[in-house]
């Protein structure tokens, strides 16, 4: 996604609060904000998809400073998000998970390492490329979308999952099944996002609607569980994570915006980036990616993480440059 997403662990654990009448998914299951006699704490404890990750042996990728790097470590540096549950998401008690945590463990162990051993760098969107160039992180995954002109600073491997925009909007609520039936509803995004933009430049809320924007998409999904927007709109990565957080509340509609241009969706290609000219590394990482792809590892990943939204999704296609 092309906008920081920045919000703290207690943001998020104030959005996900959920009717204790709504019923489980497995987790407690929390009350709503605002709600009568609401006074119990929201839980934002991380869980794991169960995939396990054993470090392969006699790994060997020559040509690939990096990879001479880690070896030596015997341990790999890796930049991440913390604040994006289902994702990149680092919980109360220090614990991380979710779909790209667990992709970035992935990797780790087909380079040889031990997942505990890693690393985690929190390197803010805006600091991506530099910690990248700079050996600050071995590589880095993270809602990364690929594009070319971030292709002349880092480079690519992926993409491991291709996002597209999308809705998220209230378990109850049928009324909203697309970018086509906003007309009079009241739509959030983070403030200045492509997502956001888009809706307004489509005028998809007109006649009669509104625009609301805040500083992060949290702020915006506490307002959809409070009522007081109607929907909120980013990557669905991002939205599935919202709602695998909180599946008796919230809901993704699974109607990705398409672009009158090419008949298609907006496409975010998430890669993990890498340095610019490690391709040994590069392709090491699309041949790990691939075999993840065909044998299920990423599937059960998926399904264990942002799938928990009710979101189905399959292996992209990876793009080898």
């Amino acid at each position: 996604m092309r906008i920081t997403r920045i919000a703290a662990v207690a943001a998020v654990a104030t959005l996900a609060l959920g009717l204790a009448a709504c019923g489980k998914d497995g987790e407690p299951t929390p009350e709503t904000p605002g709600a009568a006699g609401s006074n119990a704490p929201a839980s934002d404890s991380c869980s794991s998809s169960g995939v396990t990750l054993t470090p392969a042996s006699n790994v060997a990728i020559t040509g690939s400073p990096t990879y001479d790097k880690i070896k030596s470590a015997s341990k790999v540096v890796v930049g991440v998000k913390f604040d994006q549950p289902n994702l990149g998401y680092k919980d109360a008690s220090g614990k991380r998970c979710g779909f790209d945590i667990e992709i970035a463990r992935l990797i780790a162990s087909k380079l040889g390492i031990d997942p505990a051993k890693i690393e985690y760098k929190e390197i803010p969107s805006a600091n991506r490329e530099t910690a990248i160039k700079s050996g600050e992180v071995d590589y880095y995954v993270g809602t990364y979308s690929i594009t070319d002109k971030r292709k002349a600073d880092v480079s690519f491997a992926g993409p491991y999952f291709v996002a597209a925009q999308d809705l998220l909007v209230r378990k109850d609520d049928s009324s909203i099944t697309g970018a086509d039936s906003l007309k009079g509803k009241t739509v959030c995004s983070a403030t200045g996002s492509t997502p956001i933009q888009r809706v307004r430049d489509q005028k998809l809320t007109e006649p009669g609607g509104k625009i609301v924007e805040f500083g992060t998409y949290s702020e915006c999904v506490s307002q959809l569980i409070d009522r007081k927007v109607d929907a909120v709109t980013t990557d669905d990565a991002i939205l599935k994570g919202y709602a695998a957080q909180n599946p008796a509340l919230l809901k993704v509609v699974g109607k990705p915006f398409i672009n009158p241009a090419t008949s298609q969706p907006y496409p975010e290609k998430y890669g993990i980036g890498l340095n610019h000219d490690d391709k040994a590394l590069r392709d090491f990482v699309n041949a790990s990616l691939e075999a993840a792809f065909g044998d299920g590892t990423w599937q059960k990943i998926y399904d264990g993480t942002l799938g928990k939204s009710g979101s189905s999704a399959t292996p992209p296609k990876l793009e080898k440059y």
